[in-house]
């Protein structure tokens, strides 16, 4: 593994093997190894029973951070680089609390009187992207590839820290456009590895690309968006707490297995929770949240 910012490729690799132990996918509050606070992480990718500077909720299948936004650090093992920084700032939010009239296990009643999960009821960023972009639909094959790709990246990772890092993600990655990054070659890789504006793992930037290619080559048999849809299923979870949300379905499974078959890397099941999560496919909102039935696709 190659890894100079935070977060590494255990987690995914583990997710696509099926071996991730039954304490990490469970949901709630664990504390999470491989979260880039941690500065002594062991050899495995379950939750640690040591002391930790951030609680990290699992909720389906991402990690947010819990009261506490972590400071990104090199990964252990790895080292800093010295080579320079992209001119693509990364997004500089404030990060106060937000608040909030009513608070509850798993949710936030705001000032304005929506209620959201807790996770996106303090960094103004997750707010912002709770309350328009998650879990509404993604039809496209840009929309869904950059989606995916960010996915893979986040393993190991809170979301929010990707979600602060996608402007140079973007730039980075041609605006994720999939003909462009199918002809990235070992300059481009030794150019992203070099980009401190993302998170430089050489492990996920080659399956980025190689995902690409698979985009690409998916599109005799419709394109990558049709073929993610088509793993839908008959019914959506109902979760009132984050224990209820699930991090796998047989959906996922299949769809993990069916992308694999395709070419496709960085696949895992959870990983492919999540992805449907955050395109719509199926809906994790909290049965009290103000977004529950949002996208159109399942009733609230």
């Amino acid at each position: 593994m190659t890894a100079v910012d935070g977060g590494d490729d255990r987690d995914a690799a583990r997710d696509a093997a099926g071996e991730l132990p039954e304490g990490f996918l469970r949901g709630g509050v664990v504390l999470h190894e491989a979260h880039p606070t941690d500065p002594a992480p062991g050899p495995g990718c379950g939750p640690s029973t040591r002391t930790h500077p951030v609680r990290s909720v699992r909720v389906g299948g991402r990690w947010h951070d819990g009261a506490v936004t972590p400071i990104e650090t090199p990964a252990s093992g790895g080292a800093a680089t010295t080579a320079p920084a992209t001119a693509v700032p990364t997004t500089t939010v404030p990060t106060t609390t937000l608040p909030a009239s009513t608070v509850s296990a798993s949710t936030v009643v705001g000032e304005d009187g929506l209620a959201r999960p807790t996770w996106a009821a303090t960094d103004p960023l997750l707010r912002e992207y709770y309350d328009t972009e998650w879990g509404m639909p993604v039809r496209d094959e840009h929309g869904m590839f950059e989606r995916l790709s960010l996915e893979a990246f986040q393993s190991g990772l809170s979301w929010v820290t990707i979600l602060r890092k996608r402007p140079a993600f973007r730039h980075a990655f041609e605006d994720f456009d999939p003909e462009s990054v199918a002809r990235f070659d070992e300059d481009d890789v030794e150019r992203l590895m070099g980009d401190a504006g993302i998170v430089r793992n050489q492990a996920k930037i080659r399956a980025t690309i190689t995902n690409a290619r698979a985009v690409v080559e998916l599109r005799a048999d419709g394109g990558l968006a049709p073929f993610v849809w088509s793993f839908r299923p008959a019914n959506t979870p109902a979760p009132v707490t984050y224990a209820d949300v699930p991090t796998s379905s047989p959906e996922s499974v299949a769809l993990a297995k069916a992308l694999r078959r395709r070419g496709f890397v960085f696949v895992g099941p959870t990983t492919m929770f999540a992805l449907m999560e955050a395109v719509g496919i199926v809906d994790t909102h909290l049965v009290d949240s103000h977004r529950r039935g949002s996208s159109g696709v399942w009733p609230g």
